[in-house]
């Protein structure tokens, strides 16, 4: 059985465009997992502590037969492999990738919360959903359109097709 599971990737450090094309690539190689489509990348400001860079956002859409934990685990994996240091909530790193959703299921367990609990406060999570499928909901029912209408905005800027190759 296979399941669409929804990935948001972030970086602001070590040529963060970049490091989200190469976490795409890795993505797309995960066993028994196929990369449905890729959001374009957008730059916004940080959330949290503002001494930072500015983040670079994007999303994929991958079918994958992983549990949603393996999957986890392999996303972990890849974070780790680009250098990821947890220093200080919400600062900065080399690569972030969150599961935002896997298929219409709801999970709360002390190392997974899915639909990720802060994905209707993020317009730079919304908007790279919507790029990806304009009829995304979340298990709850609720649009995924209709929670970017009423999100903060973050200074959300579309980078150019060539900043995430």
């Amino acid at each position: 059985m296979t399941t669409d599971a929804y990935v948001g990737l972030g970086s602001n450090l070590d040529d963060p465009a970049i490091q989200l094309a190469r976490a795409v690539s890795e993505l797309a190689g995960l066993p028994g997992t196929t990369l449905v489509a890729q959001s374009p990348f957008y730059a916004s400001r940080p959330v949290g502590p503002q001494d930072q860079p500015d983040f670079v956002n994007g999303a994929v859409w991958l079918r994958t037969r992983l549990p949603a934990h393996e999957l986890l685990d392999h996303l972990q994996a890849i974070e780790h492999a680009h250098g990821r240091e947890r220093l200080r909530h919400w600062g900065p790193r080399t690569l972030d990738l969150d599961l935002l959703l896997y298929g219409q299921e709801s999970i709360r367990d002390p190392r997974l919360t899915v639909p990720h609990a802060e994905l209707p406060n993020r317009d730079f999570v919304l908007q790279p959903l919507l790029d990806l499928n304009p009829g995304l909901t979340l298990p709850d029912g609720q649009s995924v359109a209709r929670l970017r209408t009423l999100c903060a905005d973050n200074q959300l800027r579309k980078l150019p097709p060539k900043a995430g190759t």
